[in-house]
């Protein structure tokens, strides 16, 4: 295939019209006439992805997160940027990036994070009048301890693992989930009447708030905490299925882009020799 229809394929199941008004979706680089045989699936673009691009002669890198999301002023070489630019446009690799308009898919990023953990009958948490919406809402018989075990279990490690705010034997009915960072949605999770609420990135303030804002209502509410790349990493094979009617070879990155390579949680006085 060439490369304009693969980017018609691809805004075929994502389309553009479902990304946030803040996000940058959409071909990056490469030109629409150039012949597409293998595509590798990422959530992240780094030095190292296009390396692992480029050792498995990829002709395109199919990311999740936007490369040039932020606006930049310049491309020169030595740039976290433009090293990388020089090194997919030398390598004639191009990049297209499927962001909030795959998350808002009815099989997006939280949507396919749930179905690994068992949640049903999934419902947004964020409606959308272009999509399905932005995280889920569904229902899990379980405990706050046993849902933190089993996100451990389907997510691949990182360094930071899943952290949880509430009581171990909470019982959970209930799941508000956002791949991603999602600690703009706290409130709604909380007011959607959730036990708990899945997400990444959460920063103190607005975690601790919602917390307090739950013991005012005498709400048993948790938090868990995991890995943005992981939780993302999860989409990879529903996007892979997807795109397999192409008859394109389609391959997945399999290196850990979590920024975190280590983490020292050893209690004092423990390892003292």
């Amino acid at each position: 295939m060439q490369l304009g229809e693969v980017v018609r394929f691809c805004e075929s199941l994502w389309p553009a019209a479902g990304a946030e008004d803040w996000d940058v979706v959409g071909l990056v680089s490469g030109s629409l006439s150039q012949d597409i045989k293998k595509v590798m699936l990422t959530v992240d673009v780094t030095a190292e992805v296009v390396a692992e691009a480029k050792s498995q002669k990829v002709d395109l890198i199919l990311s999740h997160h936007p490369f040039l999301l932020r606006g930049i002023t310049n491309v020169y070489e030595e740039s976290a940027k433009g090293s990388i630019i020089r090194e997919l446009i030398r390598s004639d690799i191009a990049l297209f990036t499927a962001h909030t308009n795959a998350d808002s898919q009815a099989t997006g990023t939280s949507v396919s994070l749930a179905t690994a953990l068992g949640i049903q009958e999934l419902a947004p948490l964020a409606t959308s009048e272009t999509a399905f919406g932005i995280g889920v809402i569904g229902s899990i018989k379980t405990t706050l301890g046993d849902l933190a075990l089993k996100l451990n279990e389907v997510l691949p490690a990182t360094a930071t693992g899943v952290r949880v705010a509430g009581d171990y034997a909470q019982e959970i009915s209930k799941v508000a989930l956002c791949a991603g960072a999602g600690d703009s949605y706290l409130q709604l999770a909380l007011d959607s009447d959730a036990d708990v609420y899945i997400t990444s990135d959460l920063r103190h303030h607005p975690a601790q708030e919602i917390l307090e804002q739950a013991k005012a209502r005498s709400k048993h509410f948790g938090l868990i905490d995991i890995s943005h790349w992981a939780a993302e990493y999860i989409w990879l094979e529903q996007a892979k299925r997807e795109l397999a009617s192409t008859g394109l070879e389609i391959t997945i990155c399999d290196l850990r882009t979590d920024v975190f390579d280590f983490l020292v949680n050893v209690p004092r006085g423990t390892n003292e020799n």
